[in-house]
């Protein structure tokens, strides 16, 4: 419970989903944590937990998220980038779009999936990265998907997912100097609140909450070894395995593989 008592965390789209799971786990395990998104309310959300409003999409938004952070704290410690475009409007004019090919696809959802999503993960990590570097120690996690390595609902999906994947691999290599791991963190199907929305119509014998995912970054965080994990894909039940938690409910769910997926 007092595992990350003193260090700071961002967890970038962390008002609701996997990023507020992991907001929750990471404040449970004594960190102080700030949470961002367009629908996120200013001001003390829960113990330990502060809301900033950001559109990731504006740098002048998030130079003011962290403009704020500083001025409030030692410095981040933790930067969790779970915000994330292009999921919305799946369904649109009463046709579900988001396994359309690539020719039949609107091309926001491109434009959505990268601003919102690989750009806003990159502008965020460099505002995160500089003082991590400086102080020699800090942990950068992308929130990403077995999309990267295989076709799964969409081509911009994928690509966007490949993207952030390559992005932890190469931000890895140039932060390994300075004691800074980057790591890809891949979920299975969590219960989200978009998820269980549509519970009726999936499978949920082996799904995580999004508390779980939080406590896979809590035990990377937590890890004084993490950077053997740098520049690395890890998959939650998984690191679950490696470092022996469980979820809310006290199961362990199955690691997916990619042939599974």
């Amino acid at each position: 419970m007092h595992a990350l008592d003193g260090r700071v965390a961002l967890v970038t789209g962390g008002t609701y989903g996997v990023g507020g799971g992991i907001a929750r786990s990471l404040a449970d395990a004594g960190a102080q944590v700030f949470v961002t998104g367009r629908s996120a309310p200013d001001g003390v959300l829960a113990e330990r937990i502060t809301g900033i409003r950001c559109d990731h999409r504006n740098d002048v938004d998030v130079a003011r998220v962290f403009q704020h952070i500083v001025r409030d704290t030692p410095g981040i410690d933790i930067l969790v980038n779970s915000v994330w475009g292009g999921y919305e409007r799946m369904i649109d004019d009463g046709v579900f779009t988001w396994t359309k090919p690539f020719w039949e696809q609107p091309a926001w959802r491109w434009d959505a999936m990268f601003a919102a999503g690989v750009r806003a993960h990159y502008v965020a990590s460099q505002a995160a990265a500089g003082p991590m570097a400086a102080r020699k120690r800090g942990l950068i996690v992308h929130i990403s998907f077995w999309a990267a390595q295989k076709h799964i609902g969409n081509v911009a999906y994928g690509v966007a997912k490949a993207a952030t994947d390559k992005m932890t691999a190469d931000m890895a290599v140039e932060l390994r100097p300075h004691g800074v791991a980057v790591v890809s963190l891949y979920p299975g199907l969590v219960r989200t609140e978009k998820v269980m929305s549509a519970s009726a119509w999936l499978d949920l014998s082996n799904s995580e909450s999004p508390e779980f995912v939080g406590r896979a970054v809590v035990a990377l965080a937590a890890d004084p070894e993490v950077m053997r994990h740098s520049g690395t894909r890890q998959v939650v039940a998984s690191l679950a395995a490696t470092y022996g938690f469980t979820d809310l409910d006290g199961k362990s769910p199955r690691p997916l593989t990619l042939a599974d997926v």
